[in-house]
């Protein structure tokens, strides 16, 4: 056994890392239709207008404005019915005086009408429409361009590309967009006691939980995910997974991270590259490991799959953000209050899971090797380093999973 060196605050760690990380200058042309997510690499500017001509924004019928002044509930004014038009359709007929064309949301304005009114402001009648009341000029109707006029800005270079953005793509017309390519990270289980899933178990050994539960939360964050073999309790093995795979943006290993004889996560990293840290002053996830091998970041997290897993939404996350180009997003959080009195390690911060009921949080954690306390919680709570009780009742901020 040798005892970790140093244990560092997470926030210190974490600015450590922030030092260490490069955003990714790879490009890749993508259709927009997988584009969700990711990261412009160019600025895009509308050629056309949208809507492209003036459109009805209602079911009813395309007027002239000024046929219907004077009109009232008392005295109605009837206009001829001429053509009808739906969406799609081009107009074939002018609206002249007295007249008027019944249209449908969406459908093109024909030329001499400038207003609609809606169905249900009128009443048919032998060939004709009866309107009760004066309607303005240009009402419920989307003139051209009143969306996104030509050589405006659609989307910025660094624009995240959410649902919106990607319809004012579809909406000019643009099929494909320049984006920054997602990090590439392997994952890689470390430990003679790891076997792979539909495989016999022998005696002594667990399934691999962390290569899943690591590619989870890295895919939710901008990354592209590399499942990597089961590697052995061999420095030979691990240096040659490193060596199989320097186009990775980032390593994470799970186990061998901890002090004991086979955990050989540092001594790779130093052996390989340079160590930054070696002990996090958390709970759980105490024995994480980060260093820098050929530009490449390469982590240790613990084995245990609570650890793993916490350390992955706390420290592994943010780091796979800021590589994608993806914006830092403060978690959904709910106030509770603590169904009952909690004891804490002074001078390591504490990251609690807790189960959310009736606005009270209840304790989740078991233990680091129980996926359950995780899998079973709805979110987690901040013990500070320098807290070491919470009391029953007490407020706390639940950060949501």
């Amino acid at each position: 056994m040798r005892p970790l060196r140093r244990l560092i605050q997470i926030d210190e760690a974490l600015s450590l890392i922030r030092k260490e990380t490069k955003p990714i200058t790879r490009l890749e042309i993508v259709s927009i239709a997988d584009a969700y997510g990711r990261v412009s690499a160019e600025e895009i500017v509308s050629r056309v207008d949208v809507p492209p001509f003036a459109r009805s924004a209602m079911d009813g019928y395309a007027v002239r404005a000024s046929d219907t002044y004077g009109a009232s509930k008392l005295k109605p004014i009837s206009l001829r019915l001429g053509e009808v038009l739906y969406a799609g359709s081009v107009p074939k007929r002018k609206v002249k005086k007295g007249e008027c064309a019944e249209i449908a949301t969406g459908a093109m304005l024909p030329r001499g009408a400038d207003s609609t009114v809606k169905v249900e402001d009128t009443e048919r009648k032998e060939g004709h429409i009866l309107f009760y009341e004066a309607i303005r000029r240009g009402q419920f109707v989307s003139a051209r361009g009143t969306d996104i006029s030509r050589r405006t800005r659609v989307v910025s270079k660094g624009d995240l590309l959410n649902p919106s953005k990607i319809g004012a793509l579809a909406a000019i017309g643009r099929e494909m967009i320049k984006v920054y390519s997602k990090p590439l990270v392997g994952v890689a289980p470390t430990g003679n006691e790891i076997a792979a899933l539909g495989t016999r178990l022998r005696p002594g050994q667990v399934y691999n939980i962390n290569s899943y539960t690591l590619a989870g939360a890295l895919s939710a964050n901008g990354a592209d995910v590399r499942m990597l073999d089961i590697v052995g309790d061999s420095l030979q093995e691990l240096q040659g997974l490193l060596k199989r795979n320097r186009d990775c943006d980032m390593i994470v290993f799970s186990g061998g991270s901890s002090v004991g004889e086979r955990d050989l996560m540092a001594d790779l990293i130093e052996v390989s590259g340079r160590l930054v840290f070696h002990g996090v002053a958390i709970k759980p996830g105490k024995p994480t490991v980060f260093g820098v091998v050929g530009g490449q970041l390469v982590f240790g997290m613990p084995g245990n799959p609570t650890a793993c897993l916490s350390n992955a939404y706390v420290i592994l996350a943010p780091t796979v953000r800021s590589m994608a180009r993806v914006p830092l997003e403060p978690p959904r959080s709910v106030i509770a209050r603590m169904s009952k009195r909690v004891v804490s390690t002074k001078g390591r911060t504490h990251f609690l899971t807790v189960r959310l009921e009736g606005g009270v949080a209840h304790p989740a954690f078991k233990e680091s090797g129980a996926i359950t306390s995780m899998a079973f919680a709805d979110g987690y709570i901040v013990i500070p380093a320098d807290v070491d009780l919470l009391v029953k009742g007490e407020r706390v901020t639940v950060f949501l999973l």
